[in-house]
């Protein structure tokens, strides 16, 4: 075959079929096709759009394009994962709830991404935690604890590793049937049964319109059934942080708190067993979602997902008493100060993407890919939508690495907030489910 006529075809408007799309994504994990023919190829995807079968065939052929795990296990192998959003540390719970509920988690998570978080950036403030492992180790600790989070290896779909690299420098990231591709691909490299998707949409989502959240979480739900793994997707809001808090070992101490039963978010805590409850349907885990809920929310209550998640922590490097010792481990800024608000009003409105504009500013998100990251700052104590402000009252705390540093991201986090004379309409944490 010939790139050329791939391309051609796709810009034709013409369906492709399995062995075009095989061919390609193999020549991009091998290098025979060339940076600017997956560049057109990426830019005619994204006007053109692919047929339902030429999505699923992408997605299986970036797939098959590394390592494919298989498991001999004693119960369903089965996975979360969101589409990004700020104060979103539902994985850190839910990997080791799943755990404790039978079920084994072999979770390829990603760093921040924009103005989001992500969950490898998280464990790092964890001191010795290694997110970078050989699949080998990948399956021994996920057979041992029953989960392990960690980074995708580069044996791991490399074909998409190199379109991502090209749709970042060439405007198509945003195409749907790309970023399907993109996330199902490392997603079903891992082997998996079921997979819940948690689809955001908000102000501080990629996509903040809910027509367009909606029409991705049918493409990927109709795209991994396709491919053989049984899935169901979640839309949920992200027009404020998901907890109080954004930055790194901030929204980690918000996860030991719930582990740990010293303190509990609600919307953390009813997002991660729903989806949990939705992740143990699909595999025949719970009787339906509402059971599976039920059973998560036992497993955290319990201290069960706790003692998880420390295993898992020590089998990845981590201290071993981590979930007696959290607070003493976890990293601190050396400063912390207020944001005060200058009037009185009701919080209207939050700007997420400049809530993470003022967490990056900080130090605690990347401006570009190889940035380094301080996993200690960030912004706590977010006050949310509906609460009722007065002059003086806190905003939210920023905790920075010096001062200027602070005093920078007050000037962009005074901004994030918007405050009126009327409380804002209630927003559903979860909107809808598709699958």
């Amino acid at each position: 075959m010939d790139a050329r006529d791939i391309i051609a075809q796709l810009r034709r408007g013409e369906p492709l079929g399995v062995s075009a799309l095989e061919w390609f994504a193999q020549g991009l994990a091998s290098g025979a096709v060339s940076d600017a023919q997956a560049g057109a190829f990426a830019m005619a995807v994204c006007l053109r759009g692919l047929s339902p079968e030429d999505r699923t065939a992408l997605t299986c052929a970036m797939r098959d394009s590394g390592k494919v795990l298989n498991w001999d296990l004693p119960g369903p192998v089965v996975d979360k994962h969101s589409t990004g959003g700020l104060g979103d540390c539902v994985s850190l719970l839910l990997a080791p709830a799943l755990a404790a509920c039978g079920a084994f988690v072999p979770m390829i998570s990603g760093r921040g991404l924009g103005h989001t978080g992500g969950t490898l950036d998280k464990l790092a403030a964890i001191p010795g935690y290694r997110t970078e492992v050989g699949l080998s180790e990948l399956k021994a600790v996920t057979a041992q604890v029953g989960c392990a989070v960690v980074g995708a290896s580069r044996n791991i779909a490399p074909a998409d590793k190199r379109l991502y690299a090209i749709r970042d420098v060439s405007g198509t990231v945003e195409s749907r049937d790309l970023i399907t591709a993109s996330i199902l691909s490392k997603k079903l490299a891992a082997g998996l049964e079921g997979l819940v998707l948690d689809v955001k949409t908000g102000s501080g989502a990629f996509m903040t319109d809910i027509e367009a959240a909606r029409d991705l979480a049918h493409a990927l739900v109709r795209t991994a059934q396709g491919a053989g793994c049984m899935a169901s997707a979640l839309i949920t809001d992200m027009n404020q942080p998901l907890v109080g808090s954004c930055g790194n070992a901030l929204e980690v101490i918000e996860v030991m708190e719930t582990l740990t039963g010293t303190g509990v978010t609600p919307a953390l805590w009813d997002l991660t067993c729903t989806l949990g409850g939705e992740a143990l349907a699909l595999v025949g885990l719970a009787e339906d979602a509402a059971d599976g809920a039920g059973r998560i929310a036992q497993v955290l209550e319990s201290g069960e997902a706790a003692l998880r998640f420390g295993e898992m922590v020590a089998e990845l490097g981590g201290p071993l008493d981590f979930v007696e010792r959290w607070r003493d481990r976890l990293p601190a800024a050396p400063v912390v100060r207020p944001v005060r608000a200058d009037r009185t009003g009701i919080v209207q409105a939050i700007d997420g993407r400049m809530l993470g504009r003022g967490v990056i500013a900080l130090g605690g998100g990347r401006h570009r890919e190889g940035d380094r990251i301080d996993v200690s700052v960030g912004v706590s104590e977010i006050v949310m939508l509906g609460e009722a402000i007065m002059p003086g009252m806190t905003l939210a705390l920023i905790h920075a690495a010096n001062a200027d540093e602070a005093e920078d991201a007050a000037r962009i986090l005074r901004g994030a907030f918007t405050l009126g004379d009327a409380a804002p309409r209630p927003a559903p944490l979860i909107y809808e489910r598709i699958g």
